[in-house]
């Protein structure tokens, strides 16, 4: 398998608690290397951007204000099959039907506050880090 990049975002209900060390720590413990990352409080622009996909659906105004509400850390990951490596220690949407040992069993709140996103795709990862950061900031 080649080493690819994915891009996650550590979310509101994570930072809050201040689990973004223990969070990094469990995505690095899976053979992910952080190449890029930074602490951001996302703008309403930047929330309505990024889940622009979501906009007709009737949770994306609550999804807007959640990721608004505190700093988010927002990541590109480097590492073997990048996007489903971050997928499966990431753990289900739901937290009780995440595997043990996951994020969002271990760490996750709810299925709203489930504490992280990954790329569901390298289309997708690309279009993702792209959206947070320069070519510049990547480095690897």
């Amino acid at each position: 398998m080649a080493v690819t990049r994915t891009f996650s975002i550590i979310k509101p209900d994570a930072t809050r608690r201040n689990l973004t060390g223990a969070v990094t720590k469990m995505l690095e413990d899976a053979g992910l290397r952080v190449v890029a990352s930074k602490r951001i409080h996302m703008t309403r622009e930047q929330a309505e951007g990024f889940y622009a996909v979501h906009k007709d659906r009737p949770f994306f105004g609550e999804l807007v204000e959640f990721m608004m509400s505190e700093p988010v850390v927002v990541q590109v990951l480097e590492g073997e099959d990048a996007v489903a490596r971050n997928r499966e220690v990431m753990g289900a949407t739901n937290p009780a039907d995440a595997a043990p040992g996951t994020i969002r069993k271990e760490l996750a709140l709810s299925i709203g506050e489930n504490t992280v996103h990954g790329s569901d795709s390298e289309e997708n990862a690309a279009i993702e880090i792209a959206f947070f950061f320069s070519d510049e900031e990547i480095v690897g």
